[in-house]
């Protein structure tokens, strides 16, 4: 579905979605806090994709809640960035 109003219509796709949000609750992913005054909170979308076999046959479908992480200002939501990044050599070098 192109919507999450027509995923929630079929039982199939509230059960992927509920499966993900139970699996959230499992692994402790969320603690839930006030909102501060002043501060915007991160939305979140779903992404709704079917998972099929090697024939091409729908087997289940897979519901993901995500963060909408590029609605973030720099200096307003975040300071740094910091991804670190290891080169091509030193991953060799390391493999040797």
């Amino acid at each position: 579905p192109k919507k999450v109003s027509d995923a929630l219509q079929d039982p199939s796709w509230v059960e992927a979605m509920q499966e993900e949000l139970f699996q959230f609750k499992i692994q402790k992913v969320w603690t839930l806090v006030d909102c501060l005054k002043g501060v915007r909170p991160i939305e979140t979308k779903w992404v709704l994709k079917n998972k099929r076999d090697e024939r091409g046959i729908v087997v289940r479908n897979k519901a993901r809640l995500v963060a909408q992480g590029h609605t973030q200002e720099e200096r307003i939501d975040y300071d740094e960035v910091f991804a670190p990044v290891a080169r091509i050599k030193a991953i060799r070098l390391f493999l040797a």
